[in-house]
């Protein structure tokens, strides 16, 4: 295969609201924060165990100004997109890196009764035309994942 793949899928909560960033000529940048959880039991503890790995979510335009408006802290979504490597230099001029998902499909997942708004069931910043059918939840996913068999 002389191809490359660069993607990520990824469902969890926000740990903030959604930062937007407005630009001229009308474009606008949205960051938030979002935890993943991986839950195990230590064999030798029989103590359950859960590792939260935190997530740097960029989304642009459009879709940034929907997040805004239906996503708020503690909302589960799924998010998809792509690694993005950001280098800049510090105060001291000491080179920093920052890996980031730059998003190009999201689905919340929180349903209406946990977030108290009128969130929509699936947002995808695609134009229609490049949308397939795995762009789509159709019901939130449950919490219960401990009788999974992987």
């Amino acid at each position: 295969m002389s191809g490359t793949l660069n993607k990520v899928m990824l469902i969890g909560h926000l740990g903030d609201e959604v930062k937007m960033h407005y630009f001229d000529g009308g474009n606008c940048v949205g960051r938030f924060p979002l935890a993943t959880n991986e839950t195990y039991t230590n064999k030798q503890t029989n103590e359950r165990v859960t590792n939260t790995e935190w997530h740097n979510i960029v989304v642009r335009n459009k879709a940034a100004e929907i997040c805004e408006k239906y996503l708020s802290k503690g909302d589960k979504v799924y998010i998809e997109g792509r690694l993005k490597t950001r280098k800049w230099q510090d105060d001291k001029g000491a080179d920093r890196y920052s890996t980031e998902i730059q998003c190009t499909d999201f689905t919340f997942l929180s349903t209406k009764n946990e977030n108290q708004g009128g969130t929509p069931p699936a947002a995808n910043p695609q134009p229609a035309a490049e949308q397939t059918p795995s762009n789509s939840v159709s019901k939130p996913i449950t919490e219960d994942n401990d009788d999974l068999p992987f």
